[in-house]
């Protein structure tokens, strides 16, 4: 347990941060499951709008240092070309 007045603070601190991360996590895991969710109804439209609301949420884990920039990166890729791939079968 913490002892001096400094890491008291810094566990509080811990706490804080954890509970803020933990729920910009949540909130792109469920921009990215919607965008999953309408690939996998075929849906093209539907997906090419959830991908574009999921992308600026990515983005945004990034700044906030909850993601890496290399996985929001390869996150936005992938889930581009499975909706590219789905709206050139509909077409």
């Amino acid at each position: 347990m913490a002892n001096t007045e400094q890491s008291k603070k810094r566990a509080r601190q811990s706490e804080a941060r954890y509970a803020v991360n933990k729920a910009r996590r949540s909130r792109i895991r469920t921009y990215v499951r919607k965008v999953e969710e309408a690939l996998a109804s075929g849906d093209a439209d539907a997906a090419a709008a959830a991908l574009k609301i999921a992308q600026p949420e990515l983005a945004r884990g990034v700044t906030k240092g909850v993601i890496h920039k290399n996985t929001a990166s390869r996150k936005v890729s992938r889930l581009a070309a499975r909706v590219k791939t789905l709206s050139a079968a509909k077409a």
